[in-house]
């Protein structure tokens, strides 16, 4: 690595403009010697012909680089990232997220940092993922200590590099004093490393936010009716994380009415399928009239079985029941099958139950099955 990184930094030198040469001065002095003063260094320069900024972003980055006097540590930082494969633009991409990334010492920091991320099983291209991902938290040595708890917590690199890419807070967040009381509260409340690693890919905040917003969020939870410890809990904390007592109120009133449901079953729908909080009102309402009216279920029904809801209307609900109907008219079903176990089954056992096994009695249907997936109503599908 040192070896690539010396012949890139040589190149990089010999491919530089050479210093501009300052005419010399006389004195007054026939015996004074003549200096030729150092010229500074232009930085917003720089950033422009070498780093590939545009102008508008050198001169937003030079103001945080005011005290560099030499190219050599920024040279020394291009030649690391271009050993990353860091192409040009990558660069200009990391250098103006993070101007002062171009301070940081190779040998001393960034070096060590590879080392001993690479140790951690984190490869070069992920750590270059990083690098772009955080680029002022790659230049702390800190980061190392940080991403050796995420780990084990998110199962695999790629699974924390996800995450990170939606919150590289977790990364400036204090593990001590946040991360992980944050976390321990959430294993208290029944939630396992996967539970956390999940809530975290939709409350991206979670474990960066103050304890206390992770307590009410918890108590908004068990008052929708899911209990600590229930199999369901994550799926709570996901639903409430972003809505208010008032906004979670408004929604329960909205599921009464729509799917004319008392408070008890709205209760019983909650705790079995917490996430129809969060169900859009248009979508709940178009597939509780077609359950309602057309297929003929009792609101208690849908209540108990509140999954129903979690599918698309004119992907699988709607095609279906189309399916089984035209089945039914045919004499083709030779007993009432339950419609909950109809829509809940893959697609591939549905073919095998309910398409494949009737090709000669019913030729069309698996056309007709494939046109109603694609939201048309086949001729053979209007009933009357």
């Amino acid at each position: 690595m040192l070896r690539l990184r010396n012949s890139i930094l040589s190149h990089l030198l010999s491919s530089s403009a050479a210093s501009p040469v300052y005419p010399l001065h006389r004195h007054l002095s026939a015996g004074a010697p003549a200096v030729s003063p150092k010229p500074s260094f232009a930085v917003e320069e720089y950033l422009i012909d070498t780093c590939g900024l545009t102008r508008e972003q050198a001169l937003k980055a030079s103001t945080k680089l005011s005290h560099i006097k030499s190219p050599s540590k920024p040279d020394a930082v291009r030649a690391f990232l271009a050993g990353l494969g860091f192409s040009s633009a990558d660069v200009a991409a990391v250098v103006a997220r993070d101007p002062k990334f171009l301070c940081a010492g190779v040998e001393r920091t960034l070096d060590p940092v590879v080392v001993e991320l690479n140790g951690l099983g984190i490869s070069r291209s992920e750590v270059a993922r990083l690098v772009s991902l955080a680029p002022d938290r790659f230049r702390s040595r800190c980061i190392v200590s940080k991403l050796q708890y995420y780990l084990p917590l998110f199962g695999s690199s790629e699974r924390l590099l996800r995450a990170l890419n939606h919150s590289s807070n977790l990364l400036s967040s204090s593990l001590e004093k946040v991360v992980k009381p944050n976390v321990a509260f959430l294993q208290e409340c029944g939630l396992g490393a996967c539970d956390i690693a999940s809530l975290c890919s939709s409350a991206r905040w979670i474990l960066a936010t103050k304890p206390e917003h992770v307590w009410a969020m918890a108590a908004r939870a068990e008052a929708v009716g899911v209990p600590r410890g229930s199999g369901m809990f994550r799926q709570a904390m996901q639903a409430v994380a972003f809505l208010s007592e008032k906004q979670i109120a408004i929604k329960v009133e909205q599921l009464k009415t729509m799917l004319k449901w008392s408070d008890a079953e709205v209760g019983i729908a909650v705790c079995k399928a917490p996430m129809v909080l969060v169900r859009s009102n248009d979508a709940l309402q178009r597939k509780s009239e077609f359950l309602i009216s057309e297929v003929g279920l009792e609101p208690a029904y849908i209540a108990h079985r509140p999954a129903l809801l979690s599918y698309s209307l004119e992907g699988r609900i709607r095609p279906r029941y189309y399916v089984l109907k035209l089945l039914k008219e045919k004499g083709l079903l030779h007993q009432d099958r339950d419609y909950y176990n109809t829509i809940m089954i893959s697609e591939k056992l549905f073919m095998e139950r309910f398409i494949c096994p009737h090709k000669k009695a019913a030729p069309h249907l698996a056309e007709d099955y494939a046109a109603a997936c694609r939201g048309e109503v086949p001729t053979r599908f209007r009933f009357t």
